[in-house]
């Protein structure tokens, strides 16, 4: 193996593993910053070895071995800092040293309890919304500071503030890494399904890279989507996550050629969507719509965006899909949690329902709106409609310009693409 192949290894082991390194390195030492400090650590010492040694067989329990290993000579160097710190500094490596012997079968715990620790523990009332949400995508999605500003719509230095605040705040208020209990736990509830929310996103649509999906990412949300249903089995807005997440994740494999090309969602090839997860999200709405109707409360966001995935998937083909009702429910979706995002979407349905014009006029009264001046999908969106009224030209530079502001790859190409069929002889 060549040393770039080596590094291309070591850069999967690591997409695949820092959250769950960090996770239990946060359990142990009490301290996320630190936690993720020693898993840098050891992915450092990995880039150091690995291409003089080869890739060991087990390499996550290499990795945690080795972040333990650097942990341990921490604390002792501490101890010969600061003899006052020696008890605190003893009884932390005792914890360290006692960690689970049989690394190997740790590692490989799928039950996700430890990372949902972690997320409870990043989404304290000690910060704000936007911190909990950051800091976890951060520490357990494996993001860049800089995917994570483009999922937020923020510059990217203002993200990078807030996540060095965020781990600053944790470690001075001392909070315990575990999952609470309780009104603590319901209190902390809306903070952990926005993260678990945000970590599929990138998933179903990464942010930027070579790759118009991260399908590892999804797999954890749902993880610890379907961990958090049990945790919270009466919360019908956890099992209206878990259904949406389930019938998205249905239709990965359509949503790619055998290329890793991107195919849309009305051209996608719907014998290809997993049947067995479209039924486990449909029965996952069925189980939010029940618990909201004994509730007496309104469906919550989630679940109506379940509901509009549960629309597409009940649709054999792109013309039988009810767009009235699409329409309906991202109407009272806009109610419930009203946002330019939202509705962008709605005129997407609209357009489809009424024709392009009636969806052009929600889209151009949305170009000013400054949370979406970065977004790529409103040109997007835009340049699709003006297409199909025979706007070519302005299409053309519709598609250019949401091309120029992405950052993924395979999108990037596929705008372009599209840019060059408006400006092609009909």
């Amino acid at each position: 193996m060549t040393a770039a192949d080596t590094n291309q290894t070591i850069d999967a082991v690591w997409r695949i593993e820092a959250p769950k390194l960090i996770a239990r390195l946060a359990r142990m030492v009490r301290d996320v910053g630190l936690a993720e400090e020693l898993a840098q650590d050891a992915l450092v010492a990995a880039l150091e070895k690995w291409p003089g040694t080869g890739v060991p067989d087990n390499p996550a329990a290499w990795l945690m071995q080795t972040a333990k290993n650097r942990g341990i000579d921490r604390l002792r160097r501490l101890k010969l800092a600061a003899r006052k710190e020696d008890e605190a500094a003893r009884e932390i490596e005792a914890q360290l040293e006692a960690a689970r012997p049989d690394l190997e079968t740790a590692l490989d715990d799928d039950i996700g309890d430890e990372r949902l620790g972690l997320i409870f523990t990043a989404c304290h009332p000690v910060l704000s919304t936007e911190a909990r949400a950051a800091l976890t995508l951060r520490l357990l999605g494996g993001l860049t500071t800089d995917e994570i500003a483009r999922a937020f719509l923020v510059p990217e230095p203002t993200m990078a503030q807030r996540i060095v605040r965020a781990k600053r705040a944790l470690t001075e208020a001392r909070v315990p890494f575990e999952v609470p209990r309780g009104e603590e736990r319901a209190g902390r509830l809306a903070s952990v399904l926005e993260v678990i929310y945000l970590i599929f996103n990138e998933g179903y649509s990464a942010t930027s890279g070579a790759s118009w999906m991260r399908p590892a990412l999804c797999e954890e949300a749902l993880r610890l989507g379907r961990a958090l249903s049990g945790l919270a089995p009466q919360e019908p807005e956890v099992h209206g996550l878990l259904a949406l997440m389930e019938i998205q994740a249905s239709r990965l494999s359509a949503r790619v050629d055998a290329n890793g090309e991107p195919i849309l969602l009305l051209d996608q090839d719907r014998s290809r969507w997993d049947q067995f997860l479209i039924r486990r999200g449909l029965t996952a709405l069925e189980r939010a719509e029940s618990l909201a109707k004994e509730n007496k409360i309104a469906l919550g966001p989630y679940s109506l965006q379940a509901a509009l995935a549960a629309c597409h998937a009940r649709a054999r083909k792109a013309d039988d899909t009810d767009w009235a009702r699409i329409v309906g429910i991202y109407g009272a979706l806009a109610e419930r949690a009203p946002s330019p995002v939202i509705e962008l979407n709605r005129a997407v349905a609209l357009g489809m329902l009424m024709g392009p014009a009636a969806g052009l006029e929600i889209v151009d009264a949305l170009n000013n709106e400054p949370v979406l001046r970065n977004y790529h999908l409103l040109p997007s969106v835009r340049g699709d409609f003006l297409k199909k009224l025979g706007r070519m030209a302005e299409a053309q530079a519709e598609f250019e310009r949401a091309a120029a502001m992405t950052e993924n790859e395979r999108e990037k190409k596929l705008l372009l693409e599209r840019a060059k069929a408006c400006a092609e002889p009909a």
